[in-house]
């Protein structure tokens, strides 16, 4: 269950960061911080959800379908 919560936030994290980099994108003030440092986020946020499902599936802690139907 923690495993959910986590990768729960962590989807929370990327979607907040794409709506941050949306809002630079359009308003385009030089002084904010770059767009780049919030999709650059979002992909590391992508990785870390992505290593700790494969974490999670090797040490057992989650278990995934068996079948593909």
């Amino acid at each position: 269950m923690l495993i959910k919560i986590i990768v729960g936030a962590l989807l929370l994290l990327m979607i907040y960061n794409l709506f941050r980099a949306m809002v630079i994108m359009l308003k385009d003030d030089p002084d904010k911080p770059p767009m780049s440092k919030f999709i650059g986020r979002r992909v590391l946020l992508s990785a870390a959800v992505i290593v700790l499902l494969l974490v999670a599936i090797a040490t057992g802690l989650i278990t995934p379908n068996p079948r593909m139907f």
